[in-house]
């Protein structure tokens, strides 16, 4: 028979009701709240130049941002962004630990809403852990159903505008008053929206402690010169509760009270004073928490507080060290490229293809032809004109091209050409350059490269 006390192995998460909590911590959280959605449901509205400003428009294979076109073929922009930012995770990591977790990361951002929108139907820590422990009633049926209908059109509007920013969001708007979304539209809308609500209103900490990888690497960043939220055990210890007029010292006590209260405000639900958990996400809700009560107290704030391994130890901290001057060199070295490319880059892209079934074509008058495909892709989002010529041989030129070629705003025009040269400057394998120049102000140029082939000497 299997024994009862190991016959399961799992065991079902424990709701956690965090507290509410002011301070200036706080007041940072929100703020930073208010900014990132505002930012995530304002950006699909903005236009530029009668177009959305920001849009990842995929059957058209074309990402504007602001006044920027990118193509598929600046896939290597998104490949050097990816790595910039993995390397500066890794480079604020190890200078000041968990931030970007505690008050950026979209899981913490979209759990502040939804706690928000709980607090305001259900009310208070205890209101909310007292109503889930009472049995169903008008009450509990009302509160509950309020929730439930904000979380859901919550949801829903983040879904909406998550497909806002791969579909123009004035027309999604149009087409869902007058129920004509497509079906691939309603389905992605929904799943991000089906998305939000579970990790946000459901799944909350548990995200962060079991499905988030970054929870799990962290520690192979961090020294002992890492910016961290930690709990002061020299000054803390022996912790016990007491009157506010009972010296401490004389009680053979530390500052702490033990009231909990940084553990009751945790939203993972640690107790900070355990040491450094994978588990915190630095969201510094137990430093306004412990400061509060030591106000209250009369005791010196920052029993928990921001602070390093060694400053605990009352050693010095280095801000400046090895690893931080690689990962901080690094960045510089990949931003500065980043910055220097797309500042040098032109809105057009020059694709030559030599044809491969004839090596050459003698002519009369010791002509040498080479025949060639070319494709001229126009990169801005207005129609230009372009001037096409070919250099690398002595007298070589274009037969059959226009002197200017029109290519409308992200059109691509394709055509054959015929290169000819002088057989006595032609022969073998030869390097040529075609050369595509824009006719306006800006002065965009693309070159090409390619070979002519002519007789062998």
């Amino acid at each position: 028979m299997n024994d009862p006390k190991s016959a399961s192995m799992y065991e079902s998460a424990k709701k956690i009701y965090p507290r509410e909590m002011g301070g200036r911590f706080a007041d940072l959280s929100k703020l930073a709240t208010i900014a990132l959605l505002g930012l995530f449901y304002l950006l699909p509205w903005l236009s530029w130049d009668d177009r959305q400003a920001f849009l990842f428009d995929l059957p058209a294979r074309k990402f504007y941002l602001l006044g920027l076109t990118l193509w598929p073929q600046d896939f290597p922009y998104l490949a050097l962004l990816l790595v910039i930012a993995a390397l500066s995770l890794f480079f604020f990591t190890a200078l000041a630990g968990r931030l970007w977790c505690g008050f950026a990361c979209p899981q913490t951002v979209w759990t502040e809403a939804f706690i928000w929108m709980e607090q305001i139907t259900e009310g208070t820590r205890s209101q909310r852990m007292k109503l889930d422990k009472a049995r169903w009633s008008w009450n509990k049926l009302r509160r509950k159903g309020s929730k439930q209908f904000l979380w859901i059109s919550f949801s829903l509007w983040t879904g909406i505008t998550f497909v806002g920013f791969f579909t123009p969001i004035r027309a999604l708007g149009v087409e869902l008053i007058t129920f004509s979304v497509g079906g691939w539209t309603w389905f992605w809308g929904v799943f991000y929206g089906f998305a939000t609500y579970g990790n946000a209103g459901y799944m909350r900490e548990q995200v962060c402690k079991y499905m988030c990888p970054y929870a799990r690497f962290q520690s192979a960043m961090f020294d002992k010169d890492t910016l961290i939220i930690s709990y002061d055990e020299k000054r803390g210890e022996s912790r016990g509760r007491r009157k506010r007029s009972v010296d401490p010292k004389v009680a053979g006590l530390g500052d702490c009270i033990d009231c909990t209260l940084c553990v009751q405000v945790c939203p993972t639900g640690i107790d900070i004073r355990n040491g450094l958990q994978y588990e915190c996400i630095a969201c510094a809700a137990c430093i306004d928490a412990c400061d509060s009560v030591m106000d209250k107290m009369n005791y010196p704030r920052g029993l928990i507080r921001y602070t390093t391994e060694h400053a605990l130890q009352n050693e010095q901290t280095h801000v400046v060290r090895p690893r931080m001057m690689v990962y901080g060199a690094l960045l510089l070295v990949l931003v500065g490229s980043l910055v220097t490319s797309m500042a040098q880059r032109t809105p057009i892209i020059l694709d030559v293809i030599r044809d491969r079934n004839s090596l050459y074509r003698e002519l009369p008058g010791d002509m040498i032809e080479n025949i060639y495909t070319i494709k001229l892709i126009n990169q801005s989002n207005h129609a230009r004109e372009f001037r096409l010529s070919v250099e690398g041989i002595e007298g070589i030129h274009l037969d059959g091209v226009a002197d200017t070629i029109r290519v409308d705003g992200g059109g691509v025009f394709s055509l054959p050409v015929r290169a000819r040269a002088h057989q006595d400057k032609a022969y073998g394998i030869l390097e040529i350059d075609f050369i595509a120049i824009a006719m306006d102000d800006s002065g965009d140029k693309r070159v090409e490269d390619s070979r002519f082939l002519g007789p062998t000497p």
